[in-house]
């Protein structure tokens, strides 16, 4: 056990000193945050005229319901006159103010509204015009025949009520924040087993052909060896996920409050909350990510002993890459019914697991006995696809210029 303690501290400390792992685990949240915020805040700054609007109403009865609708999509409403155009179109050119917004009788009959200004209102502030009168005057002409509570939850679009008449689970979540947080959590998922699978086989291929594993098996046993790479670059990834999320976390305590007073136009909480994980979905990902990491990354092992150059481990290594590609392709129709039983066989199947099992769970509904039984079965899995890759690795690992065959 000292040689593998030995080659996982080895593995460990040569990364983690790394000055690109520094750049990588500290510059990506720094940079993913800047390229988030720092447009968002600026642009604040820089339209706080901008956003503040005139709204010249000739209908008499639309100016209540759409500065109430603009005010709360970030914009500051104020009520002009028509008779004072010039005026208003002098303040507009001079900066003061973003811009004109004329509600005439074509407003009430079609919806149509007149923007002036020095510049186009841009695609999401157009947007946002659009739906503050489009809903103002539906609300004024149905007004007559529905009550307030009763139109507001008509103008809200609805609301699905699902009974199940077989209980599948508890918990669903449902709507698009529920669907985007699955999906997202699903396919980074995907890709950190995948960044540091193949970071295992990198590190088998090079010390293979700079020829220090001859050396290190001098000193320490062939599964010793790929077992302490695997739980070294593990710790790695570990420590940069740890990083990850505490930057998120900083992120979402400190920055986004931030664009929640200058943008409300940017911000939804009430959405972003759904579509965060919690505490018990945060721990499944990182036992998720444990087991498909431990899973794949004895396979990616196996290829780099196999191999003696890049061009040969990109060629090797497709069919495994295709395991881990293969649930992405499944994704969409799980989402769509995760209780269907496609979705319950492939999220069981352990190369598909962590994916899949993610997916259903993000969305909420499933069994915990489901859960428990596809997390048990991927690190089931983890020993015998280890003892199969060991094999090949205790063969591949010494030879140069050719692959093992089937039979060696």
């Amino acid at each position: 056990m000292n040689g593998l303690w030995a080659v996982l501290r080895r593995e460990y400390l040569q990364r983690v000193r790394s000055r690109w792992f520094l750049v990588a685990t500290l510059g990506a949240p720094l940079l993913f945050g800047g390229m988030m915020l720092v447009p968002i805040l600026y642009g604040a700054g820089r339209e706080k005229a901008q956003r503040t609007l005139v709204v010249v109403d000739e209908t008499g009865v639309l100016f209540e319901q759409v500065s109430r609708r603009l005010q709360e999509a970030g914009m500051n409403v104020r009520q002009g006159e028509a008779g004072k155009r010039d005026s208003l179109a002098t303040e507009v050119l001079e900066g003061r103010i973003g811009g004109l917004l004329w509600l005439g009788p074509e407003a009430l009959r079609r919806g149509r509204v007149v923007w002036e200004g020095k510049a186009p209102p841009g695609l999401i502030r157009g947007v946002a015009l659009r739906d503050a009168v489009v809903r103002s005057v539906l609300e004024q002409r149905l007004g007559e025949v529905a009550g307030s509570e009763e139109l507001a939850a008509l103008l809200s679009g609805g609301e699905l009520e699902i009974r199940l008449l077989e209980k599948v689970g508890s918990g669903v979540r449902e709507g698009e924040p529920a669907w985007v947080g699955a999906f997202s959590g699903a396919m980074l998922l995907y890709m950190v087993i995948l960044f540091y699978a193949v970071s295992v086989m990198r590190a088998t291929l090079e010390e293979k052909t700079n020829r220090i594993v001859e050396i290190l098996v001098s000193s320490v046993r062939p599964w010793e060896l790929m077992l302490g790479k695997i739980l070294g670059v593990g710790s790695v990834g570990l420590t940069q996920l740890a990083v990850w999320l505490l930057c998120g976390a900083l992120l979402l305590t400190l920055g986004l409050p931030a664009v929640a007073v200058s943008r409300p136009d940017f911000f939804q909480g009430e959405s972003l909350r759904e579509a965060l994980p919690g505490p018990a979905l945060s721990a499944l990902f990182v036992g998720l990510f444990l087991g498909g990491y431990f899973l794949y990354s004895a396979l990616y092992a196996a290829v780099g002993a196999m191999c003696s150059t890049e061009e040969e481990a990109q060629q090797a290594q497709l069919p495994i890459t295709l395991l881990l590609v293969a649930p992405i392709l499944f994704l969409m129709p799980i989402l769509e019914n995760p209780a269907s039983p496609l979705a319950v066989g492939a999220s069981l199947v352990p190369f598909f697991t962590p994916v899949l099992m993610y997916a259903r769970a993000g969305l909420g509904g499933v069994p915990q006995g489901e859960v428990a039984l596809g997390v048990a079965l991927l690190f089931a899995s983890v020993p015998m696809v280890a003892w199969f890759a060991g094999r090949i690795y205790r063969v591949g690992i010494l030879m140069q210029g050719k692959r093992p065959t089937l039979p060696e």
